[in-house]
């Protein structure tokens, strides 16, 4: 029987990562699109849930991409035991040689000795499982051909060392194995099996990987065949209760050689199904998923935020943006706009006069400091803002996960420093332009300035009369100057004329009271829808988009699981 040493040779791809040597998946088509979707849980958890189980995803997924990248015709089998157990005397006995040292002194074992049926592939996983050159070995002979553990063509078989070695770097050597190998083996024997340290380091984090688990107990030849079957009733009612479910237990004494076939014969079913891999690697994937399912909430995320408080958001935000405020400026702008053209001139012409700086302020400056008001660094004020965002999202996140709930809020608020800034632009831009004046008060203006002319040509023809016709400073040049008789009709008409105008400036000045009541009305609204778009962009905008990648993460939660 021949064996010899696994040449070093490891081509690799882009970026180090071993160039595959075959695309199949070992009969799982499901596990490609669970790795996709855990690899999409990474990326919609990322910042919203506990960095360790994200990085534990992340670890699995790198892990699974490199071994499904590696042979799919090998199956890595790790023999793992504790001090005395024998399992380099079971290794050896699989293959046939002496490879792994054995003796009395503990621990023997203090690197992984690899075996290997069949060469092609094989140097690339060795290299990935960092199996030290020297100890790898190959059964690849033709003699070995010929004989009848051929059937174990594509086993890489791994003697690993002591788990409860005094020496760290043996437990880390286990350690780092368990979480790669294809099927994990575990030699016990009947003195020790229920060690507390492989229990509580091994089989208890490892019991969701029943399927891709076999435990070996070895040296039964020490044992009566009744003992026999009490240690293996005792040990199957140990694993169970740790939640190995139907673990698969096979006894075997290197010495006697007794059961060795039957492992054997375990070894070449797991080689001849080449499933190990996928199984291996679905079993990480159900453990890493049960983690995530604590944050996957049982009721149905909801939309978005409710209409009642969408509204009542708008709402808090058109106060805090002082919008009411702006509105009753502006209908107060209004009214003394209209004054100018509506208003009677003589009343104005009385008021100008009198000289009234605080109207002609008002009137020519007041729409340029509203409009000024929302232009600088404030605003909305920061904790108006901050009170109108708290009850936002109270329904909407009162049903979710802790950290979704979190991350909802942290949408709500994700904009709340622009806020202030965009609602003031949001007011600035509602404000109407003064140039823009209504018809009728034109018309109006037109009217006014007619009667004043009437009045004024009235007034001119009352002179006229009392010129000629009283005081006779002349010849009247008709008789519409020369007759004194006229002057109490004229001064009626100037006085009608006078009383028409004053009149017309009450009711006007009464219809621009209710438009401008109007125009106030119809400000806020345009304000709040204003306001409207603001709150859709900066606050409900991020908490539907929230919502949506939590209903994301619940989808890939179930896809991951298998569900």
């Amino acid at each position: 029987m021949t064996t010899s040493a696994i040449p070093a040779k490891s081509p690799v791809g882009t970026g180090g990562i071993p160039v595959p040597v075959t695309g199949a998946l070992d009969g799982a088509p499901g596990l490609t699109d669970r790795l996709d979707r855990l690899d999409r849980l990474v990326e919609l958890g990322t910042g919203r849930l506990d960095a360790p189980i994200l990085a534990d995803a992340a670890v699995l997924l790198d892990r699974a991409g490199q071994r499904l990248r590696l042979s799919g015709e090998h199956t890595v089998v790790t023999l793992a035991g504790g001090t005395g157990s024998g399992k380099s005397s079971l290794f050896n006995a699989i293959c046939g040689l002496e490879l792994s040292p054995t003796g009395v002194r503990r621990p023997m074992t203090s690197k992984a000795h690899a075996c290997v049926w069949g060469l092609d592939g094989a140097g690339p996983l060795l290299d990935w499982l960092d199996v030290d050159k020297r100890h790898r070995y190959a059964r690849a002979s033709a003699l070995d051909l010929e004989r009848a553990d051929s059937s174990l063509q594509g086993l890489v078989l791994i003697d690993l060392p002591d788990h409860d070695s005094i020496q760290a770097l043996h437990r880390a050597e286990v350690d780092r194995f368990v979480t790669i190998a294809d099927l994990l083996v575990w030699v016990v024997d009947p003195q020790k099996y229920a060690d507390a340290a492989l229990h509580r380091n091994y089989i208890v984090p490892f019991a969701r990987h029943a399927g891709v688990t076999l435990i070996v107990l070895n040296q039964v030849d020490k044992l009566q065949p009744a003992e026999v079957d009490d240690c293996v009733t005792d040990l199957r009612r140990l694993l169970e209760a740790e939640g190995l479910a139907d673990p698969r237990i096979v006894t075997t004494s290197a010495v006697s050689e007794e059961g060795v076939a039957g492992f054997r014969d375990v070894l070449v079913d797991t080689v001849a199904a080449r499933r190990a891999r996928s199984e291996r690697l679905i079993a990480d994937v159900d453990k890493v998923s049960e983690r995530f399912t604590e944050f996957r909430g049982a009721a149905e995320p909801p939309k978005g935020v409710d209409e009642a408080r969408r509204t009542e958001l708008v709402q808090a935000l058109t106060d805090a943006a002082g919008a009411p405020a702006v509105a009753e400026a502006m209908e107060s702008a209004y009214e003394l706009r209209a004054s100018d053209f509506v208003g009677w001139p003589v009343s104005a012409l009385i008021t100008r006069l009198r000289s009234d700086p605080l109207r002609r302020m008002r009137l020519t400056e007041l729409r340029d400091e509203l409009r000024g008001a929302f232009t600088g660094p404030i605003g909305a004020q920061q904790g108006d803002v901050d009170t109108a965002l708290q009850g936002v999202t109270d329904g909407v996140a009162a049903e979710l996960p802790a950290p979704w709930a979190r991350s909802v809020r942290a949408a709500a608020r994700s904009q709340a420093a622009e806020l202030p800034e965009a609602l003031g632009d949001a007011l600035k831009d509602a404000l109407p332009s003064f140039n823009q004046v209504p018809r009728w008060w034109w018309l109006v203006k037109t009217w006014q300035y007619f009667l004043v002319l009437v009045s004024i040509l009235g007034v001119a023809w009352i002179g006229l009369l009392i010129a000629y016709g009283l005081f006779e400073v002349g010849d009247a040049p008709t008789g519409l100057v020369g007759e004194a008789g006229l002057i109490p009709y004229v001064a009626i008409l100037v006085v009608c004329t006078l009383g028409m105008g004053a009149l017309t400036a009450s009711a006007c000045r009464n219809m621009v009271a209710l438009q401008s009541a109007k125009h106030g009305e119809r400000m806020e609204q345009h304000m709040r829808e204003r306001i409207a778009v603001v709150a859709e962009e900066k606050v409900l905008g991020p908490v539907s988009a929230e919502l949506d990648t939590y209903a994301q993460f619940r989808d890939n939660v179930e896809a991951v699981r298998g569900g």
